[in-house]
This record gives C-alpha cells, structure tokens and sequence, in this order.
C-alpha cells in the first residue's frame, strides 16, 4: 500500500475503491512496526491534543514567550458569542481556534506539529469547526487526520514543509492543502476531488515568504494559520462543487519546492526581510537593528 506520488494514491484509491483515509491507513499499518490498533489508538491521541490545543486560550488566556500574541483567539470567540461574526459558523470557528493553537505553541505548550509548529493550527482549526457545525464522530476525524497524513507525506516526500527551505508556503501552504483534502473526503468527496482541493491551495498560496518578527514564530504566523484554514475552506468547497484542477497535485508540489528555492534566503525563516523587517516590528524586538 505504499506510494510515492498523488497518482499512484489515486491509483490505489481505484484499485481498492476506497477513500484517502483508507488507503493512508493501511499503509501505516503495512510499512510500520505497529498494529492497526496501535495506529488508531495513536491517531486518536493526535486528536485529543490538537482539540485540546485548539479550545485551551478559549478558557485561560496564554501570552507568548515573546509576548507578541496572546488572547487574539478569546476576541475572535467574543465576537462570534455577540453574532456579529461575518464570516458565517465554519470559518469563524476555525480562525478561531486556528489562532488558537498559535498561542498554546507560542507559550510552550503541546500541540501536535502539523506538518510543523508554525502551522500547527491550520488542520486542527478547520476540522474541528466542521466536527462541531456538522456534529461529526470522532471515528469521522480519524478519518480526516488519515487523510492530511497522506498529503502531508506527499510533500514532505517530494518536496518540503520546511519555512527555510520553501518559505511559509511550505508550511501554512502544505498544512492548509492537508486540510482542505480532509475537508473534501468529510463532507463526502472523492479521493480525486480531494487532491484537487489540496493542490488548489498550494496554487492560492504560492510564493509566501517566512518572515518571522523577532525570528520567533508568533507573528506574522498566527495571522497566516487564521488564513490558511480559509484558504483550505475555500479550497474544500470548490473542488465540492466539481471546479476542476488544471495543475495536480503532485506538479503543483514541485512548483512549490521550485519556488521556495528562488525565494531569497532573508524571506525563508531568518528575520532579515519582510514583516521582520518592517520599523515597527524591528522597534518591537530588542535584538534588532532598525
């Protein structure tokens, strides 16, 4: 059950009739030393910590190591609590807790690193709104965590989530295209339509820098989960409705790499350009020189 690339997923998806998750399953249980309840009972741990992540600054207001951010996810949630929200109950749940997850990891607290920390709360923000708008089981999330571990391995095999090799495409980009092929075999997709979804992602968010104020991963990060998780929404919804992908997914994951590569070594997690550059944010980090 192992691949190597999107087409030969799809293949397998054809070949045995079954959904993403399916096929990522059976690959954990066939090239791992772990036993297929093994691989659930750790897939449900990854679960647990990820809500756990996701609604803890709801209820206890955390600040950063840095103390660039902290209680930004309480204020979207009061604001929603007022309805006067506008981005309707899915999106305004998962910037919600999207940016919430920054915070638990901008204060040293567990998350689940997804592809990486910086991006950690992308996946987490959005299938936990979907779980709670649609009232979905856990045995469903499984499933949609299954499904973002076989994008997630795609890119990680073929090209890279790392903000300092490909910028932060490479990790809001790769974690928003995991969740929005999640989000498809959710709400009843195809594995097809699933790939779709993720490669459309990876094409809306092309070419985004790593610029970290202060080299710390808090801001601009936070910001960017809230509006990964949109961009997976958005993603999610028009392969749903059959918009097709001209580029697939497995050439749009090398046009990512190629990309990150051009981009210039200050825009790739060093804090030398962009954001980390701007007079106020330098006037913010004690170690720079502005």
């Amino acid at each position: 059950m192992d691949f190597k690339s999107g087409e030969e997923l799809l293949a397998l998806c054809r070949q045995e009739n079954c959904p993403v998750s399916q096929i990522m399953r059976l690959r954990e249980c066939t090239q791992g030393e772990a036993s297929p309840q093994e691989v659930e009972e750790r897939m449900s741990q990854v679960w647990n910590i990820m809500v756990g992540s996701a609604r803890e600054p709801l209820e206890n207001s955390l600040r950063s190591m840095g103390g660039l951010i902290g209680g930004e996810a309480q204020k979207l949630a009061a604001h929603d609590a007022q309805n006067q929200g506008i981005c309707g109950p899915v999106l305004e749940k998962a910037i919600t807790y999207a940016m919430a997850v920054l915070e638990v990891n901008a204060s040293m607290g567990l998350i689940v690193a997804a592809p990486t920390a910086g991006s950690a709360g992308v996946v987490p923000g959005l299938l936990l709104a979907l779980q709670e708008t649609y009232d979905l089981p856990d045995s469903r999330m499984a499933d949609a965590l299954f499904n973002c571990g076989a994008i997630g391995y795609l890119a990680m095999r073929n090209a890279t989530v790392a903000g300092a090799v490909g910028g932060c495409q490479a990790e809001i980009g790769v974690a928003a295209a995991m969740a929005a092929s999640a989000a498809v075999e959710l709400m009843g997709g195809t594995p097809e339509q699933c790939l779709t979804a993720a490669s459309t992602v990876l094409m809306n968010m092309l070419g985004l820098v790593c610029d970290p104020v202060g080299g710390l991963v808090e801001y601009p990060c936070q910001s960017r989960n809230a509006a990964g998780a949109a961009n997976a929404l958005i993603a999610a919804e028009m392969a749903l409705s059959g918009i097709k992908q001209l580029i697939p997914l497995d050439e749009m994951l090398q046009t990512m790499y190629r990309v990150g590569r051009k981009i210039p070594v200050e825009l790739r997690e060093t804090a030398l350009g962009g954001c980390a550059a701007a007079p106020s944010a330098c006037r913010r980090c004690s170690g720079c020189n502005s």
